[in-house]
């Protein structure tokens, strides 16, 4: 795997090349192909001195309107004079002299962090803590492809297809693949950002039962969070019929799970109760593994919750996630006590903060404030005990907040958990991107990210 800095060096002698045999066709084609540079030297030089007096002001506002302006010259640059040399070095991001565009585009975008209780700024800064993207991509990075979920919902859009596009062109070009060379999440986060008969065009295209079924299950979702019923009605049919023809067995418990959001409840149990029950009974047979974790999910969301809990035991351990949607799905059919209890136990701090949110909100859509006030005061027990070095579960404190209190408090709780990430070790700053993304797109939006 080749280092940042070969990747850099390699790039930079690329577009150096590329440079070089631009001048040189321009020269060997004379005057009438060349384009004069004098224009566009002088929006450099005009940009260049308002940097100088963005750089020599104290006065916040004042300096990002220099830097917006400054960047508008750059911009004019590229689009105006785009034979010119100068145009070649922004574009390629190499240095001018001693200037570094790439350096200079990065802090226009910290710019949004002037409001350092906003949400693009909290995007900015978690953007910051993720791994980059190796290139070739050859990976569908969900903290990546969560990050522009996120840039969609909050609002900046270009940003957002900016960070996807590169992703979705591995996808066309054969790129992106797990061990079965099927394409993973990229559908999935085009179905949250709205591009439904993009991320269609793509889950068409997989033959494998698992990911296949999980993206028409999850674009349903995202159909059915949009409103649009026919849509989420037509893909849980289609999910259904493809994972019939093709024999698909525990992915029907997914397939369930959408045909009970589409209001087909006694198909969608009748499916669900059979699935199960061939489950079972491989599971005598082989003495093998008990069941998929999404079927404890399946489960709660279809209110058994004696069956939810029993599944969940079995698949906890090695996909910790259950454990939240599981209880979280319960508390809303009314099973607090049973979900309450069953979080107290949970041995990862994290995971029990997470399961405790869910909980409060499950709570207050009930209409129960003092149950909800009393899962949030649990949960802001933990947070105390852990002295503010664990971001998950200050972002759980804050995704709490904004459901108990529905106003801006949680961002101060946000912010903590981002401040505690950026001081963490490698290791939590590389797998705690996600995790903060998905916290906030609940709390802006009310909706969570896909499980």
């Amino acid at each position: 795997m080749a280092s940042a800095f070969a990747r850099v060096t390699a790039f930079v002698r690329t577009a150096a090349a590329a440079l070089a045999l631009l001048l040189a066709v321009a020269l060997a084609a004379g005057p009438a192909m060349a384009q004069d540079p004098g224009p566009a030297n002088r929006l450099f030089v005009q940009a260049m001195q308002l940097l100088r007096q963005a750089d020599n002001t104290y006065d916040v506002a004042e300096e990002s309107r220099l830097l917006k302006d400054a960047d508008k010259l750059f911009n004019e640059i590229v689009t105006k004079y785009p034979d010119s040399p100068l145009a070649v070095q922004l574009v390629t991001n190499q240095f001018v002299g001693d200037f570094d565009f790439y350096e200079f585009r990065s802090r226009i975008r910290a710019m949004v962090c002037n409001e350092p209780l906003g949400s693009l700024c909290f995007l900015h800064r978690i953007g910051e803590m993720l791994p980059p993207v190796e290139t070739p991509i050859a990976a569908a990075r969900w903290d990546w492809l969560s990050l522009a979920v996120a840039y969609q919902q909050i609002g900046d859009t270009g940003r957002a297809k900016e960070i996807v596009a590169p992703f979705v062109s591995a996808v066309r070009r054969g790129g992106i693949n797990d061990s079965a060379g099927q394409d993973l999440f990229v559908g999935r986060a085009l179905a949250l950002m709205g591009q439904t008969q993009l991320a269609l065009d793509i889950t068409r295209q997989i033959a494998d039962c698992s990911t296949r079924i999980y993206n028409l299950a999850d674009i349903a979702k995202a159909a059915a969070w949009r409103g649009d019923n026919g849509l989420a009605t037509a893909l849980a049919d289609e999910a259904k019929a493809y994972a019939t023809a093709r024999g698909c067995s525990w992915e029907l418990g997914l397939v369930s799970q959408a045909l009970l959001r589409a209001g087909k409840e006694a198909q969608a149990r009748t499916l669900f109760l059979n699935t199960v029950e061939t489950q079972f009974s491989k599971f005598k047979e082989t003495k093998g593994d008990c069941c998929p974790p999404e079927l404890a999910v399946a489960a709660a969301d279809m209110g058994d919750a004696n069956l939810a809990l029993n599944l969940l035991r079995t698949v906890q351990d090695e996909n910790p996630w259950t454990i939240p949607a599981v209880l979280g799905r319960l508390a809303r059919r009314g099973e607090t006590v049973a979900a309450l209890s069953y979080a107290e136990q949970v041995p990862d701090i994290d995971t029990r903060g997470e399961a405790f949110a869910e909980l409060v909100e499950a709570a207050q859509k009930r209409g129960d404030p003092a149950g909800a006030n009393d899962t949030l005061r649990r949960l802001n027990k933990l947070v105390d005990e852990a002295a503010g070095r664990r971001p998950g579960l200050l972002a759980q404190k804050a995704k709490a907040e904004k459901v108990f209190y529905n106003d801006d408090r949680w961002r101060r709780s946000f912010q903590l958990a981002i401040n505690a990430a950026e001081k963490s070790s490698n290791f939590v700053r590389r797998d705690i991107g996600a995790p903060l993304l998905a916290a906030l797109v609940r709390i802006e939006t009310g909706l969570p990210m896909l499980d």
